[in-house]
């Protein structure tokens, strides 16, 4: 649990349950007992399968499990169960193998699974220093790379092949909370973390450091960022300051569009990659909110659904 979450927690008063009803179809709940959920993603291969990523007693302490589940299976869906040392955090699925997951522990490693051989790890990689918080497989076919991101303050760029990194991304003087390819432009990353900047890498051109620092969040963290899939110029970050910020990277003094809504920090936010004005966060505050912006007119309209807790 990291710093942002633990101050969120500590000040989190109980909220009545809601009974909430799907507006467009039924809910299944699989469930994963005695671990907490931290990530879930879908196959890219199999649209019924996806993977979650979880850790025993909130991940403070114990081992974690990588899940695979099938929505198309009766009971508890599970295709297979990944043991490890330490929680788990995150996963990414591989853009090129339907059966390979990696995921990132608390212990700072990383672990390659062949989801037909789930025993142990096809591949370990250990460089992290600190906790792995967050994967990302490259979105383009031009490359077949997945960069991690540590609370070592590092990013690295790993070749699934090999087990040491690539490069390694220093700058950030605070926790790095995420790292994301761009859909758009190969060799293209953004990160955020605990030092409330946004910056932009061009992996061609490791040494030269970020091509881009933006300061997201002038007075706490910025948790998450992910890219627009229609405008490869815009970027959308949260932060502990509760807004949620549309940025143009080709003018990032300051943005073009702040969310706000949220009573505590937006721990993640992702654009629709249906929609070109959809976006939706998740937040401490036991919501998640789908909002419609419309950039040109700076107006929006928003369906938030309360979380049980």
């Amino acid at each position: 649990m990291g710093p942002e979450a633990k101050a969120c927690f500590n000040r989190l008063k109980p909220l009545k349950a809601t009974k909430m009803m799907s507006a467009t179809g039924n809910t299944r709940f699989l469930r994963t007992p005695g671990c907490h959920g931290y990530s879930v993603k879908f196959s890219p291969f199999s649209p019924s399968l996806m993977a979650v990523a979880t850790g025993q007693n909130f991940g403070l302490s114990g081992g974690g499990s990588l899940l695979v589940m099938d929505l198309g299976l009766p009971g508890t869906g599970q295709v297979c169960r990944c043991e490890w040392q330490d929680g788990l955090f995150d996963l990414t699925w591989s853009e090129q193998s339907p059966n390979c997951v990696v995921s990132a522990a608390g212990d700072g490693s990383l672990q390659m699974w062949d989801t037909s051989h789930p025993q142990k790890p096809a591949m370990v990689y250990k460089e992290h220093t600190r906790e792995a918080v967050c994967l990302d497989w490259s979105q383009t076919r031009s490359e077949q790379l997945f960069v991690s991101a540590s609370w070592d303050t590092t990013i690295r760029l790993w070749d699934p092949n090999h087990q040491s990194s690539l490069v390694t991304l220093a700058g950030h003087e605070g926790l790095v909370y995420q790292a994301a390819w761009s859909p758009h432009l190969p060799g293209c990353v953004a990160s955020v973390s605990g030092d409330g900047t946004l910056r932009i890498w061009n992996l061609k051109k490791p040494q030269a450091g970020p091509s881009m620092v933006v300061r997201a969040c002038v007075a706490g963290e910025v948790l998450s960022c992910d890219w627009s899939k229609y405008n490869q110029n815009l970027i959308v970050t949260s932060g502990t300051d509760c807004n949620i910020c549309g940025w143009d990277l080709r003018q990032p003094t300051q943005p073009v569009f702040i969310l706000q809504g949220h009573q505590y920090p937006a721990r993640r936010v992702k654009f629709s990659p249906f929609k070109e004005t959809q976006l939706a966060s998740v937040s401490y505050d036991f919501t998640t909110s789908c909002r419609v912006q419309y950039i040109s007119s700076l107006t929006s309209s928003t369906y938030t659904l309360p979380h049980n807790h």
